[in-house]
């Protein structure tokens, strides 16, 4: 066994922006309504031309490299770039220029242009990007063409809050099992899922064709779930529970905390008030007072 790199939202794909949106500006609901592959109806075909790459590919994904070998920053920041684009599509943009994409993910337009450079996108002079084709490139490297299938482990409040959270289906996947520990929660509908008995995993992970699982579980119990995904056949884990899994070479690990994230907040607050710059809330409401 090996300690897996676990890789949480700091530097990831949701810096400062986890489960609900907190410290980023996060409309899931309003994104990724294109849940196909051909998108929305519009033209299937690369550019609308109908061309076809050597091998025979037609559509958005015969300009994507078989699989390019991405940095790992470039794999964090293609999902801010693909709700940008999913936003400007929605607002009936058809091209964008690098700056504009750029400013609606937050990042530097020299970065933008060197990340989708790996995907063998680099855009039009004078015109910029096609939208739709630029959200087929990043749907095909992110493995988005089909909607994936999740396991969801531990139905406390957070699990609770997760299975009813209706923003994974606009991103591509699709809470497909209920898991729980507690014989008491097993069988409780959880919006037309019923909750299933870990001991139930293995057929779980089997029958629903399961690769991906959310850990969601108390921290005392998180090393052992992960152990029992892994032994079903999971090779992805998103982690919610405060602790670092130590899982097989070829398993995938994210961890999410929220506490870590309030604790770096408290550090860039702290260093605003030992720089002066920082007022408390109370003083600047004080400050707004008109005297």
């Amino acid at each position: 066994m090996s300690q897996q790199r676990n890789e949480d939202t700091v530097d990831g794909v949701a810096k400062g922006d986890t489960f609900d949106g907190v410290g980023k500006r996060d409309t899931l609901d309003a994104v990724g309504k294109r849940d196909t592959f051909q998108g929305v109806g519009k033209r299937d075909t690369f550019n609308g031309t109908g061309k076809r790459d050597s091998a025979g590919r037609t559509g958005r994904d015969a300009d994507v490299p078989d699989f390019p070998d991405l940095p790992e920053a470039t794999v964090a920041r293609l999902p801010e770039y693909l709700r940008a684009l999913h936003h400007l599509a929605e607002a009936g943009h058809e091209t964008v220029s690098s700056e504009g994409l750029a400013g609606a993910a937050g990042v530097n337009s020299a970065k933008l242009r060197k990340d989708l450079s790996h995907l063998g996108s680099y855009g039009t002079r004078g015109v910029g990007y096609d939208v739709e084709v630029l959200v087929g490139q990043i749907e095909s490297v992110l493995g988005l063409t089909q909607r994936r299938a999740v396991a969801l482990v531990g139905v406390g409040n957070l699990g609770h809050a997760l299975a009813g959270y209706g923003g994974f289906a606009s991103r591509g996947f699709r809470i497909a099992a209920l898991v729980d520990a507690d014989s008491s929660r097993v069988g409780e509908n959880i919006n037309g899922l019923l909750v299933r008995h870990i001991d139930d995993l293995d057929s779980v992970v089997t029958e629903q064709d399961i690769n991906i699982a959310v850990i969601a579980t108390p921290v005392h119990a998180a090393q052992i779930v992960a152990d029992r995904l892994v032994a079903a056949g999971v090779t992805s884990i998103l982690n919610f529970a405060p602790c670092v899994l130590v899982v097989p070479e070829g398993v995938d690990v994210r961890k999410v905390d929220l506490a870590i994230e309030l604790q770096i907040l408290s550090f860039h607050e702290h260093r605003k008030a030992s720089n002066g710059a920082g007022l408390s809330a109370r003083a600047r409401r004080e400050e707004a007072v008109p005297r």
